[in-house]
């Protein structure tokens, strides 16, 4: 079994490409509403750099340090021919290009993070280290595993992983709805497991920074509840043992699978409850 290691300096898009080991990204895909056909395929045909990406990747470097360089393209448009062949030319060298009111947004979303009263101190300069890739074999599968913490603070008993998010709405109500959506519960999990079984700390807390994108840029920085995390755990565990068995087996079903039958559909639990006390009595 290959022995657990913590990889210094790899960069972002060798990380990515590793097709030997599998991320929470990848687990969180394979678990409806994705499936191992689509994750067989995104992992395949990775998709191009896309602008809706830009000011979260941007908000990455300026908090943690790390990413690509940011690149100003003079203009309020770019549909010039001139502005075109500078934005794709930032591209191929694997920088942003911003314009320049989305750079001054970034600039002022990383001055609020650090002027915040428990953001600030969690991503000081100098107090962690930013995006290390840690790899692990998983003793149930056989799996080889990868996480990439956005900043590891190694404390004395104590190792905290905070991971930085740029999102619409940083509320805690649309924060509560975003662990549901994107399965963050899964990623929480899946890197304290990650950690502790590569750093071997005491003890692993995992943390979530939420940054508002727009302005005054309010946050909020929560830990997630343990029975979340436990659930979290639960389907990284199933995830592993499909992507175990489509590695093995060579198929990657898609959400219905092998069947000789048409399988029925009906509304969500929720409104099929709602409605039949509505119209069935």
């Amino acid at each position: 079994m290959t022995a657990p290691e913590m990889r210094d300096g790899l960069p972002a898009e060798v990380y990515h490409a590793d097709r030997s080991s599998i991320s929470s990204s990848g687990l969180r895909t394979l678990l409806a509403p994705g499936c191992p056909a689509q994750f067989k395929y995104d992992r395949e045909q990775p998709p191009a750099p896309r602008k809706t990406f830009d000011l979260g990747h941007a908000a990455h470097k300026l908090v943690l340090g790390e990413g690509p360089d940011l690149e100003v393209v003079e203009g309020a448009r770019w549909d010039t021919k001139v502005a075109k062949a500078q934005v794709a030319e930032i591209r191929e060298r694997g920088g942003i290009p911003l314009k320049q009111a989305e750079f001054d947004q970034v600039t002022a979303m990383a001055a609020a993070l650090r002027a915040h009263q428990l953001a600030g101190p969690l991503l000081a300069p100098g107090t962690g280290l930013a995006e290390q890739s840690l790899y692990w074999t998983d003793p149930a599968t056989g799996v080889r595993c990868r996480v990439r913490p956005d900043w590891l603070k190694q404390l004395p008993g104590l190792t905290l992983a905070i991971d930085y998010k740029s999102c619409a709405d940083a509320s805690p109500q649309a924060v509560s709805r975003a662990i549901r959506d994107h399965s963050y519960h899964q990623q929480d999990a899946f890197y304290i497991d990650g950690i502790t079984a590569v750093l071997a700390p005491e003890q692993v807390r995992f943390v979530f920074v939420f940054q508002s994108k727009a302005a005054p840029y309010l946050i909020t920085v929560r830990e997630l509840t343990q029975q979340d995390r436990d659930i979290g755990r639960a389907r990284n565990d199933r995830a592993l043992r499909i992507y175990a068995e489509c590695e093995s087996t060579g198929i990657w079903p898609d959400w219905t699978g092998t069947v000789t039958e048409i399988p029925q559909i009906g509304m969500p639990s929720w409104d099929t409850i709602r409605q039949a006390e509505e119209y069935l009595q």
